[in-house]
């Protein structure tokens, strides 16, 4: 008899999964996806350490966003795709890895983008992740029947917004769109991009997985995490080779390191697999919110090598600038992980005057620096933000379940794989 397990089959029939189904846990596929990304996240995050450095940390914070949300729409899109459509047959494979070498691409074009502001590969390598996803929504709109119009309209949505980018790419090269109107434009694209799939489900909204969901994004918030000790452990051996160990080199260091515990334990305090199977409405609010999570991670990464590095190089950058590169990021991920999960749950995660408070006294913090240095300001940064996180965390530790990054409980075994013939894609 012929194996059924779907890693022998050449082709199955992408049909939605269930938003039900048991135990529904990241593919390796999935896994490697995301690994790419790695490089994109890392070429963004220290390109944007270099501007602060050499103190233009303003002309290097629109290319970054810029950058980012490339990074983050593309990831975004596969990730809510793969949680309806996921077959795992060969052609789904090599689409998803024509999507990774779109990311290298955008990668690579990093530096000419924040140095020269030419966007040409970073265009390129976002519409060839882009193209790929538009294969997959056709191929699902000419498999699932019953969700044939949504499909179209992703598809559709997002080829004519591909051409838009191509035409500010077009016009930017040959001088015939001007400096000023290049943000805007860049603007009005990404709020279009972010209307497809509104406008896509508004016929018949797609099977995604909720637990699957939280997984993937707290497995990319954790990518990002580890980021930002990666650019905080490079800052400190640039540091090294200028100069020995010392005082304020260990206060930054293990300063930032517990900044970035207090904002990791904080961001994985709520069950927001849980939540968003109960409000599955709020999930568009949750979703985008955490553009914001993600690219303030990202920045505090950067911020924090640079807060390391000063210690042992003079830099172009003032204290001040380099204590608000850290601040700022801190306070932008502490008010949007309160404005994203608070929706989610009857009880908000964080007390309202606990974020607002918190983040209040980190954007203060930096006026301090000329006179008490870098060292100690970052110091109090992390201290508030450990303080939150205990005055969010004391009050309920005796009835608080902490998210886990899978569904409770047991997970597939390394043989057993999702048959899709198991499940008629109608969801509960």
């Amino acid at each position: 008899m012929p194996p059924t397990d779907t890693r022998y089959r050449i082709r199955v029939r992408m049909t939605p999964r269930a938003i039900d189904e048991p135990h529904r846990v990241s593919s390796p596929l999935e896994l490697l996806f995301d690994l790419t990304f790695v490089v994109a996240v890392a070429a963004a995050t220290g390109q944007f350490a270099h501007d602060v450095i050499d103190g233009h940390a303003l002309a290097g914070l629109a290319p970054f966003l810029q950058v980012f949300f490339a990074v983050w729409w593309a990831w975004m899109n596969f990730t809510w795709f793969a949680s309806s459509y996921d077959t795992d047959d060969v052609a789904y494979r090599l689409l998803t890895m024509v999507q990774m070498g779109g990311v290298l691409v955008l990668a690579a074009g990093v530096p000419a983008a924040a140095d020269r502001s030419d966007y040409g590969a970073v265009t390129l390598g976002y519409i060839i992740m882009r193209s790929a996803l538009v294969a997959q929504w056709l191929r699902a709109g000419v498999e699932d029947s019953a969700g044939r119009r949504t499909a179209l309209r992703y598809a559709g949505g997002i080829s004519v917004l591909q051409a838009g980018w191509i035409l500010r790419l077009v016009l930017a090269e040959t001088g015939n769109l001007p400096s000023p109107a290049q943000v805007p434009s860049f603007i009005g694209l990404a709020v279009l991009e972010l209307a497809v799939p509104r406008w896509a489900e508004r016929t018949t909204p797609t099977n995604w997985h909720p637990h699957h969901i939280a997984e993937r994004y707290g497995l990319f918030t954790l990518i990002i995490f580890g980021e930002s000790v990666l650019a905080t452990s490079n800052g400190v051996d640039r540091a090294l080779e200028a100069a020995e160990l010392s005082g304020p080199l260990v206060i930054i260091a293990v300063s930032g390191l517990v900044l970035l515990f207090a904002l990791w334990w904080l961001y994985f305090l709520p069950p927001a697999g849980e939540g968003l199977g109960d409000r599955r409405h709020r999930s568009y609010l949750w979703g985008y919110g955490h553009y914001g999570i993600f690219a303030s991670l990202a920045a505090l990464g950067a911020g924090l090598k640079v807060a390391v590095e000063q210690t042992g190089h003079d830099l172009n950058a003032t204290p001040l600038a380099v204590c608000y590169a850290v601040a700022i990021p801190a306070a932008t991920f502490v008010i949007s992980h309160w404005l994203v999960h608070t929706p989610l749950f009857a009880e908000p995660v964080i007390h309202p005057a606990a974020a607002l408070s918190a983040a209040t006294a980190v954007l203060l913090l930096p006026l301090a620096a000329p006179r008490t240095g870098v060292a100690a300001v970052i110091a109090a940064i992390a201290g508030v933000c450990a303080l939150m996180t205990a005055v969010t965390i004391l009050p309920k530790a005796g009835r608080t379940r902490f998210h886990k990054i899978s569904p409770v409980g047991p997970r597939r075994s390394a043989g057993e794989h999702y048959n899709p013939d198991r499940f008629n894609g109608t969801g509960v």
